[in-house]
């Protein structure tokens, strides 16, 4: 599998663990974490998986997201992957911006140059990444879900709304939910993507729920204090959605909380409570 292990740590009875390994969808070494809770020898559990933020990579969540306390007492696998491509010769955003290229990957596979041969973040994330956690890993891969923050939460949303069979949960904390009507979007999906708004819509939560897209319930949590609130993330436009289209939405507004990880840690156990009852975890 050429699996390298960078660093393990004992914690809470299990063991958190980060890794690298050589993507053939990058074309780059990709760097990823992962929490396995103490279990029976040959036991399989199922897979809650995070996807990350602008400028994060793994360790923003591993090191401060506090979900480990949980995962261990619900038996949970907890799967961090990077963001983007990284490494020499991947291109990046020519002004040095954080909201595109390095660290911006938006979770969708690149048509455009120069970002084309590496930003294939889609397939890693659908596709190669959960086969090489099949192997390495004691996954139950019939029992996964799914949840990110702002970029990952777009991206949770937006992969678990077209792979509704695969991910049996699904969850975000403040996610874009609308890129085609904000400015991260519409900077980042015509750069990737190039100017067919039909490729567009497919990596768009509202876009994908009017489309017909349809799980059967969404949490969310929002900080009313977060200052992308308004400009970026619109939650009420997925509110507008999800009740045109019958999907039962938990919209939390919840009152001066912002955009960091102090938001995400203080509601992290409310999600995977919520991803273990719809994964059939302890």
């Amino acid at each position: 599998m050429g699996l390298e292990t960078l660093s393990t740590n004992r914690s809470f009875g299990g063991v958190q663990g980060v890794y690298k390994h050589a993507s053939a969808a990058t074309g780059t070494d990709m760097t990823f974490s992962v929490y396995v809770p103490d279990h029976a020898p040959g036991a399989k559990l199922p897979v809650v998986w995070y996807l990350s933020g602008l400028t994060c990579t793994h360790a923003n969540v591993t090191e401060k997201g506090e979900f480990r306390r949980l995962c261990a007492e619900l038996g949970l696998i907890f799967i961090a992957p990077d963001t983007s491509p990284r490494g020499e010769g991947v291109a990046d955003d020519p002004d040095g911006a954080y909201d595109f290229g390095l660290g911006a990957g938006f979770y969708v596979d690149a048509t455009q140059a120069p970002f084309a041969p590496n930003y294939q973040m889609w397939t890693y994330v659908t596709q190669e990444l959960p086969a090489l956690i099949a192997q390495a890993f004691p996954t139950d891969m019939d029992r996964q879900s799914i949840m990110g923050h702002s970029m990952g939460g777009h991206g949770a949303l937006t992969i678990g709304l077209t792979f509704p069979d695969r991910y049996k949960a699904v969850s975000a904390f403040s996610p874009i939910v609308a890129p085609t009507r904000v400015p991260w979007g519409q900077k980042a999906l015509p750069g990737y993507l190039g100017d067919d708004q039909t490729a567009w819509r497919k990596h768009d939560a509202v876009a994908l729920i009017e489309d017909g897209a349809r799980i059967p319930d969404l949490l969310v949590d929002q900080g009313d204090a977060d200052n992308f609130l308004t400009n970026q993330l619109k939650p009420e436009l997925l509110e507008e959605a999800c009740k045109a289209a019958g999907i039962a939405l938990t919209l939390r507004l919840q009152p001066g909380y912002d955009h960091s990880y102090y938001f995400i840690s203080t509601f992290m156990a409310d999600h995977l409570r919520w991803h273990a009852d719809r994964l059939g975890s302890s």
